[in-house]
């Protein structure tokens, strides 16, 4: 067979391995290091030329474990380089800064993830560059004049951090080429559901800390680009700013990447499931999931998607307060009270206090973001069903 024929989860199960045939342990070394010996002074000067090239001339610049991750996720991705660095954040961050300078000017959608808003109106507000932030379920149409002259980056992230809009990915993207901009996107949530490339984008961007590591005991993120031009651009800013990812914590996305297939099918499944559960709930205003039929952004969804992951919102009814959610928060048994999401574990975070909104309206009832791990349904179900008795 063809490598290229094969499905996602035969993919994940031998990609970055010694392979099928080979003599030994089925899964890669963890590969830790500082120093890296060169042969000769000449062939240190040569090497050094070549550090972006996978040449290893010094930790910093990695090695074979973080090479079979990135090539992983790379594949997972449909891109041709990847970059791992230490955290989801400074996934967000390496190739922002990677790509503007003082006097450039970004746009981001005002749904985006808090910490990346954080940078835009903190550190890239000082550095000056300038962001605007745009409503994300905009056309490409209306969204062309927020476009100026210095405009390098339009930012992406479909589904919205908490509230979950859908974006045309497609349209935005071509309307960033026509105006000589980079399409850069979260794609944390799309996962490999989503293929980034394919749909226009030039940068993708992931926590690999979620299901990719899928156990919540590392912290990583990636960076990956369809072309040579853009691999150096962003391995050289992830250089400069000496940004480096543990080789153990690679390690441990590698394992969990074994198994990821078979965990986002239970997951989604199991979200999906709850969502449904809670959407005929009297306590509950609407449910945040597109893939949902009900949800705006379905359309988009099932255009773009191939499946959804386990995350989405849940907006109650008016007449419940903040302590009220707390209330019903505080009383669920299985659910954590936890930031992060694509664990194993169940989560559920009141998101109110933290939409961030200057360009939209935040949702004006109490909302809560759940994310669905992977224990029994049942049991999830019944846990949600005491909890809200608590609003009775």
């Amino acid at each position: 067979m063809d490598p290229d024929d094969r499905r996602f989860a035969t993919r994940l199960t031998h990609l970055a391995r010694p392979g099928v045939r080979s003599h030994g342990f089925v899964n890669p070394p963890v590969h830790r290091g500082s120093t890296v010996l060169q042969p000769s002074c000449q062939a240190r000067i040569d090497n050094s030329k070549r550090r972006f090239e996978r040449v290893m001339t010094y930790g910093t610049q990695g090695g074979p474990t973080h090479y079979a991750l990135e090539d992983v996720v790379a594949e997972i991705e449909g891109g041709t380089h990847c970059t791992v660095v230490s955290t989801g954040l400074a996934a967000v961050a390496v190739p922002l800064l990677a790509f503007l300078k003082a006097g450039d000017h970004c746009l981001m959608p005002d749904s985006v993830y808090g910490p990346a808003r954080g940078l835009a109106e903190g550190l890239m507000k000082g550095w000056g560059i300038e962001t605007s932030f745009y409503d994300p379920t905009t056309t490409a149409e209306a969204l062309a004049p927020a476009f100026r002259p210095n405009t390098r980056v339009l930012y992406l992230e479909s589904p919205g951090s908490h509230t979950f809009e859908m974006q045309d990915v497609p349209a935005l993207s071509a309307l960033a080429h026509a105006r000589d901009a980079v399409a850069m996107i979260d794609n944390t949530w799309g996962i490999h559901h989503f293929q980034p490339f394919a749909k226009g984008c030039d940068v993708s961007i992931q926590a690999l800390t979620k299901y990719v590591g899928g156990h919540s005991d590392i912290l990583l993120g990636s960076v990956t680009v369809n072309s040579e031009a853009h691999h150096l651009k962003v391995r050289g800013a992830a250089s400069a700013m000496g940004h480096y990812a543990s080789p153990d914590d690679c390690w441990l996305a590698l394992r969990g990447a074994r198994t990821m297939a078979v965990r986002l099918k239970h997951q989604e499944e199991a979200g999906l499931e709850v969502a449904r559960w809670l959407q005929a709930r009297p306590e509950v205003a609407r449910i945040l999931h597109p893939a949902l039929p009900e949800d705006p952004g379905h359309a988009i969804w099932k255009r773009d998607f191939t499946g959804a992951c386990s995350l989405f919102g849940v907006v109650f009814q008016p007449r419940y307060t903040e302590a009220d959610i707390f209330r019903f928060v505080d009383g669920l048994k299985l659910f954590g009270i936890g930031a992060s999401w694509g664990g194993y574990e169940s989560l559920a975070l009141p998101t109110n206090p933290g939409i961030t909104r200057t360009a939209t309206a935040a949702p004006g009832s109490q909302v809560v973001r759940l994310h669905v791990g992977l224990e029994d349904v049942a049991d999830l179900i019944a846990d949600l069903d005491q909890a809200l008795a608590l609003l009775r």
